[in-house]
């Protein structure tokens, strides 16, 4: 005799193995081809910073930060519309002499180069450059996106004396103050090692 049950024996009329057999694998397998796709299409953005490899190891270059510090340089930038201003300030020993702490002669560069890069977003990156108009003041034309978020700036002489003065900031901002890293006043106080020196005991 037929069982009165066989149509509802039939393994596709089932919804538990439509679920749990077919159903949850062909989910996992369209998640992860979306986020293979996304990672192939939305790559994650390069460092921009004064990094250098040698062979497999990565090193950050600080030279430029120490010779700010060293310069004792600082400056004020201001954000008008898609005006930028800056203002140059160098220490006022070095106004009165006439020449940087290094012993070159002080002079303001024809142009300085400006980086603003967002925190997590490449396509917000702005790169260009203020020329000098007068005194210690320099200006430039940037637009930036007016929604706010962390950015990080550096103003920078890319030609000799090599220095650059960087700051991190919420933008949009009126004003935004530059001043040298003071981790370089840090390690100079530290202590010296003195293991040489210790005296045996024996």
């Amino acid at each position: 005799m037929p069982s009165p049950n066989k149509k509802e024996n039939i393994w596709y009329k089932n919804y538990m193995v439509l679920i749990f057999v077919i159903g949850l694998p062909v989910f996992v397998i369209i998640v992860c081809l979306f986020f293979i796709f996304y990672s192939i299409k939305i790559q994650d953005s390069t460092v921009r910073d004064d990094w250098y490899m040698d062979g497999k190891t990565l090193y950050q270059d600080a030279s430029r930060d120490q010779l700010s510090y060293d310069l004792d340089l600082s400056g004020i930038m201001r954000f008008d519309g898609k005006t930028v201003r800056f203002e140059l300030r160098y220490p006022a020993e070095s106004l009165a002499s006439g020449k940087l702490k290094d012993g070159s002669p002080l002079a303001y560069p024809k142009q300085l180069s400006v980086r603003i890069s967002h925190a997590t977003d490449i396509n917000k990156d702005k790169d260009f450059v203020i020329t000098h108009t007068k005194d210690n003041l320099y200006q430039g034309t940037v637009e930036l996106d007016n929604t706010p978020a962390k950015y990080y700036l550096q103003v920078s002489h890319d030609q000799q004396p090599n220095w650059r003065l960087i700051q991190t900031q919420k933008l949009p901002a009126a004003n935004i103050s530059f001043q040298p890293l003071s981790s370089f006043a840090e390690s100079r106080s530290a202590l010296p090692d003195q293991k040489d020196k210790r005296a045996s005991h024996k």
